[in-house]
């Protein structure tokens, strides 16, 4: 059975990280000493369930989270640093830091370093989420023991109820622009004043004005969504401010 910790002191280790080309020792105590820091242990950078589900989870409610009381966010892989800077960049998480486990240590001391040998992976991490304050871990929520890479309760979304049942999520924006379009930067800016995040798609290099008419019925810019729902245009998006 694999072993839960709460209550107990984490792993004393110094992680190896590449930093603007240099090498940097990172330790336990520079990450967590005094601060609340959540956790959550992946098998791989750039794996299917890690890249399209559990870190971008994370990094959606990382503002979230930090309104909740939360200091850090850390990812954690038996990878080596080279690779966990490219999967940064790659999903664009400038709010977790991305901690590469590349001997396994701080995992085989958290009793998680697992045997993925079947998938060519080697020695890696079972999938697990943490909350750690001031180096002593408050909470565990670990994967069951079920064959292949079960994800049922390290997510985001467990965590964020864990730590607080009532908060908030951020609402989930996409804006459809396209260069030097005054009304998209309008809306740009009202997205920006009611502390709203967006995700921006730019006709010619992210869609195309067809695949802009299947989505919103309709072919100019800018096309605002939030939780799914089409907003419509800059005159659109300001009714919408206005009526909430």
């Amino acid at each position: 059975m694999l072993p839960n910790r709460e209550g107990q002191t984490i792993p004393t280790v110094t992680f190896r990280t590449r930093q603007h080309n240099e090498w940097v020792d990172v330790t336990t105590d520079e990450l967590f000493a005094g601060k609340t820091v959540i956790v959550f242990s992946l098998p791989g950078a750039f794996t299917p369930t890690c890249s399209s589900t559990h870190l971008p989870g994370y990094n959606a409610l990382a503002k979230t989270f930090k309104d909740n009381g939360v200091d850090d966010i850390i990812c954690m892989s038996v990878n080596d640093t080279f690779v966990m800077n490219e999967w940064a960049k790659d999903q664009e998480a400038d709010s977790i830091k991305l901690m590469p486990d590349g001997n396994g240590e701080f995992t085989d001391g958290m009793g998680l370093l697992v045997d993925k040998t079947d998938l060519g992976f080697g020695k890696r991490s079972w999938r697990y989420s943490m909350l750690v304050k001031d180096r002593v871990v408050d909470k565990m929520f670990i994967e069951p023991e079920e064959p292949g890479d079960p994800f049922k309760v390290s997510d985001a979304d467990t965590m964020l109820r864990y730590i607080n049942p009532e908060a908030a999520k951020p609402k989930c924006v996409t804006i459809f622009t396209k260069v030097g379009c005054p009304f998209c930067a309008k809306a740009k800016t009202m997205l920006k004043e009611h502390s709203l995040d967006y995700e921006e798609l730019v006709l010619g290099e992210d869609f195309t004005t067809r695949s802009l008419l299947a989505v919103a019925s309709a072919t100019t810019v800018p096309q605002v969504f939030i939780d799914g729902k089409l907003i419509g245009g800059s005159e659109a998006l300001e009714a919408y401010f206005q009526a909430v």
